[in-house]
């Protein structure tokens, strides 16, 4: 196709390895996952690219370049042919390591100013949706690795303590609650042995579903007494790194309500 006069640029962070991201480019299931259904793409020279949008508009392109697990470009325009014809404009999408996550540049080229403007907010729509389904891919587990933290706090042993929360966390973690100012799991593991004497026989248990966007989730929870009375609760904020361990925790406590 001809060189375009008009370009749209997009910039997001993903909290997933490039490789994981570019999955989502490039498999059919994938790929409508965060289109939608009916979308299907042949990640090759030439292979056929659908999107098909919820309210039955479709997208059609065919592949140009496929660089795993660097870049994908590909043609897009609509077949009912208005705004934009078939092969009447050019997305590349570019992925770059940041630490672990991935920072994905969408450059989407057209050949009319008004056209590129008016795709400005469904290319910011869409790939947040697209960076949310990475995200629920890479933490699918969230709810196992906060059960795996309380329980945490409630093991006597510092060595199995120890084993457990690197299992689930980076080792520079960093954990604030109105009682707590700890960095690292050494750390941390010193501090729940003095949670422990001072609150003995506590142990917190989640309450409910988590909540999860992007690698934060939010879980309540409860601290429960050994003769099964809830002391008190709150909800604690996980943050999880591209890897899908934890990075940093932060706990909201409240007493009780009165009965």
């Amino acid at each position: 196709m001809s060189a375009q006069q008009f370009t749209l640029d997009r910039t997001v962070l993903i909290q997933a390895t490039p490789a994981t991201v570019f999955g989502f480019l490039t498999d059919t299931p994938r790929w409508a996952a965060w289109w939608g259904a009916g979308s299907e793409i042949d990640a090759r020279p030439g292979g056929r690219m659908k999107i098909r949008y919820p309210d039955g508009t479709e997208v059609v392109g065919e592949v140009i370049e496929v660089s795993p697990p660097e870049r994908i470009v590909f043609t897009y325009g609509y077949t009912s042919g208005k705004m934009i014809p078939p092969g009447g404009s050019r997305v590349t999408i570019q992925l770059e390591p940041v630490g672990a996550a991935t920072r994905l540049r969408l450059t989407h080229e057209l050949d009319n100013e008004a056209v590129r403007n008016d795709h400005v907010q469904g290319w910011r729509y869409q790939l947040s949706l697209f960076a949310n389904v990475v995200a629920d891919a890479v933490n699918a587990g969230a709810g196992g690795v906060v059960d795996a933290w309380f329980e945490a706090w409630a093991d006597p042993d510092a060595t199995s303590r120890q084993r457990a929360l690197s299992g689930i966390a980076a080792s520079n973690l960093r954990f604030r609650d109105r009682y707590s100012n700890t960095d690292g799991i050494d750390d941390l593991v010193a501090h729940i042995a003095g949670a422990q004497r001072f609150m003995p026989g506590i142990r917190l248990q989640r309450h409910g579903e988590v909540r999860h966007c992007q690698g934060t989730v939010l879980a309540d929870f409860v601290a429960r007494s050994s003769d099964g009375q809830d002391r008190a609760s709150g909800t604690n904020v996980f943050v999880f790194g591209a890897d899908g361990r934890l990075e940093w925790v932060t706990g909201f406590t409240a007493p009780p309500k009165a009965s």
